[in-house]
């Protein structure tokens, strides 16, 4: 992988082009020019019908699988608030659901030869003290535990608290197949500090990095804004270099999760990103 360029390395988050069947996300796939994609697993395992030959229909379209995605059960992203109490497996309502998503989820990554699965935790106690700590730690090292006897690793989400807080939790959870998928453009969206500062004090745990892009918020307790990678407040340049600094070599997922024009948008990103 040492002597992959940038271009090599980009994959498409699937999820971003809300493909109705595989047909549709190879069609999409086509326009924007990248045929190496983070796969969303839930509608894999939700409707087995529409997606029941999705790997050999990848092979057959020269499509690479680099990675997965876990969605979590009830989460509400209307405002920073309502993701705050619903999002991840911190919600007890929903826990026993994602818990047999996640066995279900593990297995299915599996069988389809994957061997890193992204999703968000939900948002950490500031308090180590508080209960609600050592409860998520119990839920995660479940979760890990479960992937892990699938050969399967486990990436964060970054973003839902600062670079400092999530490195002394994953210290604290002592699970080698559990890292971070960075995405700097969630660090400005929740407003938890300069992402190239994060991106250096997470630099031991990163699995997969995410190409978004956003503006930050001028209204505290709100969301900042989601925009095309390139013309947000992203330091792209520094972003590739500490990158190499690191040493990373991984796979880099475009995600879009606003606007009307999304493969015009992943196809801007990809050719933006492609300069470096």
């Amino acid at each position: 992988m040492s002597n992959l360029s940038i271009s090599d390395r980009l994959a498409v988050c699937t999820w971003s082009l809300q493909p109705k069947d595989p047909d549709d996300l190879f069609r999409q796939l086509e326009l924007i020019g990248i045929r190496r994609i983070q796969c969303a697993l839930n509608p894999l395992r939700r409707d087995p019908v529409t997606w029941r030959s999705f790997v050999p229909d990848c092979r057959k379209a020269g499509i690479a699988l680099v990675s997965g995605m876990l969605e979590t059960a009830g989460e509400d992203y209307s405002t920073m608030e309502s993701i705050r109490r619903t999002g991840g497996i911190v919600p007890d309502e929903t826990w026993q659901e994602n818990w047999e998503n996640a066995q279900a989820t593990a297995a299915l990554a599996n069988k389809m030869g994957l061997k890193l699965v992204s999703f968000h935790a939900g948002f950490l106690p500031h308090n180590e003290k508080d209960p609600g700590y050592e409860k998520l730690l119990h839920r995660l090292r479940l979760l890990a535990d479960v992937f892990a006897a699938n050969g399967v690793d486990l990436a964060l989400e970054t973003g839902q608290e600062t670079a400092g807080a999530l490195n002394e939790f994953l210290e604290k959870l002592g699970r080698t197949n559990v890292g971070v998928n960075f995405d700097p453009a969630n660090m400005i969206l929740y407003d938890k500090g300069d992402p190239i500062a994060a991106l250096r004090q997470l630099g031991r745990w990163l699995k997969q990095c995410h190409i978004k892009d956003a503006r930050k918020t001028k209204q505290p307790g709100t969301w900042g804004e989601e925009v095309v990678a390139g013309t947000g407040e992203v330091d792209w340049p520094s972003f590739f270099k500490t990158l190499a600094e690191l040493g990373f070599k991984g796979d880099l997922a475009i995600e879009r999760e606003a606007g009307s024009q999304r493969v015009a948008d992943i196809r801007a990103a990809r050719q933006f990103i492609e300069q470096f």
